[in-house]
């Protein structure tokens, strides 16, 4: 009898394969909505800007955001590079801008131009605080744009201004990623209907919209105490960062029951009244400064140590650099390399399915091909 291993099904390719994309170039949410795309096999054309779009000045053959696409120059001035987007578009299944209301239009590259030329089109827009109201037209940044729906007022310590919590809420989490599941919905909705959308993705509402677990523990009354005082904002002694000895820092989100008797039993703090009501919050204060007087009498590789077989909500708090050595993160390949520069892999993962490989993006790099598969010579 024969020992060989059957052969494997082969593998789906990616969810997203034969979606056309073209994307004016723009800086933050919309890039990671086309890093996205392109990230689960859409076709994404970026139309790049002659001398780069980063106001910052960096290197963007470097930029993350922009993987895996392809990059055509144009001077969206010129009337014969408006035609060429105009041509692109009439392939295309989607459209990713990322300008103030009312820019596009004067670009004569508005919705109702081109959706005329393409009637499926899924027509995206990614602005700060969206397409209509009293401050659509105005400038702003993630900062802002998270400041008006609760959301930077709750992140911070007591006593203290709000922190910036990087740029993930507002640019990426309720800009890029809304953006690129409102493409995708709208998408599937031109292809059963043949009618395309405008999907308006405002950054304001998208982080508001992740406020909205905030609000069930404020409906239920546990979110109703000052900033730093309450169950997830830092206040909770079982669900906060503590500092060790050696500088570095850990992690612990013991917020069920059983995870913190497993936390306090391992400390040897079980048996001390302070810690006998987990919820009592006249306690937390003392008991969040005795936790920070344990932990900083050890390493972190110690806690580790002691505290990571428990099961108990910890983990080390890594660096950027960090990270990616990390075991678990290495066992699932959660980081990859493209000319030689380390970077997330593409998230969420499809079970049985090709994974796009990023590559760097390189500026008119598909010039060429481009014009030749519309015809231009």
């Amino acid at each position: 009898m024969s020992s060989t291993a059957p052969t494997p099904p082969p593998l789906f390719r990616p969810p997203l394969d034969g979606v056309r994309v073209i994307e004016l170039a723009g800086i933050g949410p919309a890039p990671f909505c086309g890093m996205m795309l392109a990230d689960h096999g859409a076709e994404v054309i970026r139309i790049d800007r002659p001398g780069g779009s980063d106001p910052l000045a960096q290197d963007q053959s470097r930029d993350v955001l922009l993987r895996s696409r392809r990059s055509i120059c144009l001077d969206l001035k010129e009337p014969d590079s408006i035609d060429i987007v105009l041509r692109l578009v009439e392939t295309a299944d989607g459209f990713l801008e990322g300008f103030r209301p009312g820019v596009a239009e004067r670009l004569g590259l508005g919705p109702d131009v081109l959706m005329q030329r393409n009637p499926a089109l899924v027509y995206a827009r990614m602005t700060g605080w969206g397409q209509t109201g009293p401050l659509s037209d105005r400038a702003g940044h993630d900062l802002n744009y998270i400041s008006l729906n609760g959301c930077l007022h709750a992140i911070g310590p007591e006593g203290q201004p709000p922190v910036p919590p990087l740029n993930l809420i507002g640019d990426y989490g309720g800009g890029g990623m809304m953006l690129a599941f409102g493409f995708v919905t709208a998408l599937l909705a031109a292809r059963s209907s043949g009618a395309g959308r405008v999907v308006d993705c405002s950054m304001s509402d998208g982080a508001g919209v992740m406020m909205a677990a905030m609000w069930s523990l404020k409906h239920n009354g546990m979110w109703d105490e000052p900033r730093g005082h309450n169950l997830l904002d830092g206040g909770a002694p079982f669900y906060a960062c503590y500092a060790c000895t050696d500088g570095k820092y850990i992690a612990i989100g013991a917020v069920e029951e059983k995870f913190y008797a497993r936390l306090i039993e391992a400390l040897n703090l079980a048996d001390d009244p302070l810690f006998a009501a987990q919820h009592d919050r006249t306690k937390w204060s003392r008991m969040k400064t005795r936790l920070a007087a344990t932990f900083a009498t050890r390493p972190r590789g110690q806690w580790t140590a002691l505290l990571l077989p428990k099961d108990c909500c910890y983990t080390e708090v890594l660096t950027m650099e960090e990270a990616p050595l990390h075991e678990h993160n290495r066992a699932r390949g959660s980081y990859v390399t493209s000319d030689g520069l380390t970077q997330p892999r593409p998230a969420p993962r499809f079970v049985d399915t090709e994974m796009i490989a990023p590559k760097m993006w390189k500026a008119d790099s598909d010039r060429g091909s481009i014009l030749r598969e519309l015809g231009i010579e």
